[in-house]
């Protein structure tokens, strides 16, 4: 009862507290930004420039950042469909993309509690394990489903997209939504 003698006083409890800026507190991105730079860096990745081994999979760093900081939009099924994509793009083996890119979500979605503590940087850190094992998966499975090692190309691949990591970050934070709804940002 102390409680609603002091809504009829004029006091306050700790349950009316409000953030000083609620507006850094919105959601990160909309559905909108998450797919549509999804379908954008899909749709880049059709390009020849993939073809030279030590460039970083771009499409693989995308997801597992929407997959850390959206994942009720992008998880391990949209990680499956766009492996697909990849291994039908390459026209490679059916599945090594694809179970690539699920492993890798996997580990980030394991991950999440933990690296939502820790800024950009230290987040790169950790991830970077996660692309080398799961790209390690992919190409031992594809080097005995061939029959012939590929050589340790693929390990660039996946170092180059580790170190990439506080790229999304940085591009998304320069998102008018991002920083508190209209663009202005806390004064």
């Amino acid at each position: 009862m102390p409680s609603s003698s002091n809504r009829r006083t004029g006091g306050s409890s700790l349950m009316d507290l409000q953030p000083v800026d609620a507006g850094a507190f919105q959601s990160a991105a909309s559905g909108w930004l998450v797919w549509g730079s999804l379908i954008l860096v899909w749709v880049a990745s059709l390009l020849p420039w993939r073809l030279w081994q030590p460039v970083p999979d771009v499409l693989l760093l995308l997801l597992l950042y929407w997959c850390l900081h959206a994942p009720t939009r992008v998880g391990l099924t949209t990680a499956f469909v766009f492996g697909l994509l990849m291994d039908v793009q390459d026209a490679g083996l059916l599945g090594l993309h694809a179970l690539c890119y699920v492993l890798a979500a996997y580990g980030v979605l394991r991950l999440s509690p933990r690296l939502r503590h820790f800024n950009t940087w230290l987040q790169a850190l950790q991830i970077l394990p996660v692309f080398v094992a799961a790209c390690t998966v992919s190409s031992l499975l594809g080097a005995w489903l061939n029959g012939a090692w590929e050589g340790w190309e693929w390990l660039w691949s996946a170092l180059f997209t580790g170190a990439l990591w506080p790229l999304p970050d940085i591009l998304m934070s320069l998102h008018p939504r991002r920083l508190g709804g209209d663009g202005a940002g806390p004064v």
